[in-house]
């Protein structure tokens, strides 16, 4: 007759006193993240040429008329600062979607080549149709979603491995930058220097009526995502996993795909590609939140405040004005050759 050993209650209190503390210090970090957004949206609101004090911001954002104030933070600085966290909430969540469904942190729109698809056709657009504002958004949105199901269908072989889609869209981004490079060429001087504002990642400008869309479509994509967060967290442990344990594979991942690219598709079509916000924004939620649990809020979280960061530096920390690109390009390409180098050293595959 046999017996079975039940665990030790040591044991047991250890591995729940564990839990409650990753619990306990995921709610405090997530707490201090949005805190941290809060705080960079109101300094992009109060900070500028002139600063106007909170009371005077608050004012303003609950509609009431205050001189001077009302027109530079209600008219430029507030949709700006919006798009700012509308565009790095969805690049936040966007990228760990990638990076949790196919186990892999270079899984990120910036490399497997959507990013650069829309930003090709958007530089067609402009410089050869001769087209702008809403014209070239729409553009970009149907050109990152037609690249995504190109990527997806050209990896997909009785199902879809991380490794096989993420060199397909290295591949795919590779030509892409290349037919970006030479629209430019071509390009005359307004044609080129429209196209570069465009392709480098700028909030410079922006109005409610680019806001808006990427706005809308945060609201209704964001939840999608976020109620396939215990899915996708079970596909980190593979299909077959996966599978066990109910999920169902292929749906969940077209459903994350979609909702994703639809979030990085309205996102580049407001701001352009900003670079390396979807790339970061997940390993650097994992670095502060721990083991266990969806990065997809925290990941969004991070994503907003290196958009709000980085404009602020951009805009005010250097001697000259520089795009929100630009920053957190200096940021994420760095990572991007340590996280290479470190794949290498330890044996790992990309």
């Amino acid at each position: 007759m046999s017996t079975t050993l039940a665990p030790a209650p040591s044991t047991v209190g250890a591995v729940a006193s564990g839990r409650t503390r990753r619990a306990a210090r995921r709610r405090v970090v997530v707490v201090v993240l949005a805190a941290l957004v809060v705080a960079g949206f109101a300094a992009s609101l109060m900070v500028g040429r002139t600063f106007y004090p909170p009371g005077d911001v608050l004012r303003v954002v609950a509609g009431q008329e205050v001189a001077g104030a009302s027109f530079t933070v209600g008219r430029l600085r507030l949709p700006r600062a919006v798009l700012a966290v509308v565009a790095g909430l969805s690049f936040g969540l966007a990228g760990v979607t990638f990076q949790t469904m196919l186990r892999n942190p270079l899984a990120s729109p910036d490399v497997i080549g959507i990013s650069t698809g829309a930003s090709a056709a958007a530089a067609f657009a402009i410089v050869v149709l001769g087209w702008s504002g809403t014209a070239v958004s729409l553009t970009a949105i149907v050109a990152a979603l037609g690249v995504a199901l190109l990527i997806y269908g050209l990896a997909f072989t009785n199902g879809v491995a991380g490794t096989r889609l993420i060199l397909i869209g290295i591949g795919v981004a590779a030509m892409s930058t290349s037919a970006t490079n030479y629209v430019l060429s071509k390009a005359g001087a307004w044609g080129y220097a429209e196209a570069l504002r465009w392709l480098t990642g700028s909030l410079n400008g922006t109005t409610w009526a680019v806001t808006v869309p990427a706005l809308v479509a945060l609201v209704v994509l964001g939840p999608v995502l976020l109620s396939r967060a215990r899915e996708l967290s079970a596909l980190q442990l593979g299909d077959d996993a996966a599978s066990a344990l109910g999920v169902r594979v292929e749906r969940t991942r077209v459903v994350a795909i979609v909702a994703a690219v639809g979030l990085i598709a309205f996102a580049t079509a407001a701001c352009g590609p900003i670079a390396f916000v979807s790339f970061l924004a997940g390993p650097i939620a994992a670095r502060v939140v721990g083991p266990n649990g969806s990065l997809l809020v925290p990941a969004g979280f991070v994503g907003a405040l290196l958009v709000l960061l980085a404009d602020l530096i951009g805009q005010f920390a250097l001697d000259t004005r520089f795009p929100v690109g630009v920053v957190t390009g200096v940021l994420g390409a760095p990572y991007l050759i340590y996280l290479i180098v470190r794949t290498n050293r330890v044996g790992g595959s990309l």
